[in-house]
């Protein structure tokens, strides 16, 4: 296969994360067969998805196709790379993927083998049409009709595709904030996507940097091992229980009106907030939860603080977040003044051929689960309208 001799495909899926995942399941399950030529191994005894099980599949003459590019060596999507500190206990919903009876979950197993081992169960026991490793490097429009293909370039080849679900996630792009004195500071910089343990800092002063979900993890555990310092811009906003179902709809329409206004997304807990934990409790006891507000400048041996003193500091772990990995998809040019993507649902609002899964409001596990059908569906009957 050559850039040239593009290979047709009717739906082209970026990415076998959550999202991916579950994207896939929805395209088999509505009839769709792998692209020509892709095979599509099984494990000895695992059982065949009929992929004629759904009364909303397509009638066996008219199947369409489809197939993942995936850019990992092997399932398991970001997880797999994941801190082995993080466990089972402290991750919701991940095993939730469709079609598929839940696992028994050990809570006080690392999340990264878990869910590599599940999520290749999952491929290999519903058959799912997945290339890898494949780096997406471009997609573009082949010419200017609406309703024409559109060209995937990759490190496997072309592929010419009628749509494209985008489900490539975060985890490959984590967000280095620029900050004063950056550059002469003459201890370690990390983040969060390059944390391995928490023994590596013993003996060091570890200042972390961030307000959500991974720094406060990040804080229990290093907190036990050395001394740390916690930098936020803003105080965060702390809950004693889950919030219920109407509060969780209400933080995921925020974030849905902002793509709908082609705003760059907000991360769901930045609305929601963080839940206090047993862990988190014995945290704020240690006094590592104690937030400082945000420092001036970096110097050679430390930060300078508000107050103007100078806090020594050994190492800054940068727990500032992720933004989308959609780089590849920069020629279709879909971002907006506003500096994000016009969304309707998860469709791009000025290109019906191109969804988002996984992205903004559906950036959550279980959201990634509904998009992914939601997509299917959309896609589906884009497809075969007459």
């Amino acid at each position: 296969m050559t850039d040239s001799q593009p290979q047709l495909v009717d739906v082209l899926v970026i990415g076998a994360g959550q999202a991916g995942l579950s994207a896939a399941f929805h395209l088999q399950r509505r009839g769709l067969v792998p692209a020509a030529g892709e095979r599509v191994g099984v494990r000895a005894g695992a059982e065949s998805a009929d992929p004629q099980s759904d009364r909303g599949g397509l009638p066996r003459g008219d199947r369409l196709s489809y197939l993942v590019l995936d850019a990992e060596e092997g399932p398991g999507g970001a997880w797999q790379h994941r801190w082995r500190s993080l466990r089972m206990a402290t991750v919701n919903g991940i095993s939730s993927l469709p079609g598929v009876q839940t696992p028994e979950v050990d809570p006080a197993e690392p999340s990264s083998e878990f869910i590599t081992r599940y999520f290749d169960d999952y491929e290999q026991q519903l058959e799912l049409a997945i290339r890898r490793p494949v780096h997406v490097r471009r997609v573009s429009r082949e010419d200017d009709d609406p309703h024409g293909r559109l060209r995937v370039e990759s490190s496997a080849g072309s592929w010419s595709t009628r749509a494209l679900i985008n489900a490539t996630g975060t985890w490959t792009k984590p967000f280095w904030p620029l900050y004063p004195g950056q550059q002469t500071f003459e201890g370690r910089q990390l983040h969060v996507a390059d944390f391995v343990s928490a023994q590596e800092f013993a003996n060091q002063h570890v200042a972390v940097v961030g307000g959500g979900i991974s720094a406060v993890q990040l804080l229990d555990e290093i907190s036990q091992v050395t001394s740390t310092s916690w930098f936020t811009r803003r105080e965060p906003v702390w809950r004693d229980s889950a919030f219920d179902a109407g509060a969780g709809r209400d933080a995921v329409a925020m974030v849905e009106e902002r793509v709908a206004r082609g705003l760059p997304p907000l991360s769901v807990v930045s609305v929601t907030g963080l839940l206090w934990t047993p862990a988190l409790r014995e945290a704020a006891a240690r006094g590592a939860l104690e937030r400082r507000p945000m420092f001036l400048e970096m110097v050679p041996d430390g930060v300078r603080l508000v107050d103007g003193s100078v806090l020594p500091v050994d190492v800054i772990l940068w727990a500032t977040g992720f933004r989308a990995a959609l780089d590849h998809l920069a020629p279709l040019r879909l971002r907006g003044h506003g500096g994000g993507i016009a969304m309707e649902g998860t469709r791009v609002a000025d290109e019906p051929r191109v969804h988002l899964v996984g992205y903004g409001p559906s950036s959550s596990t279980i959201g990634a689960n509904r998009a992914g059908r939601a997509a299917v569906n959309d896609l589906v009957a884009l497809l075969t309208e007459p």
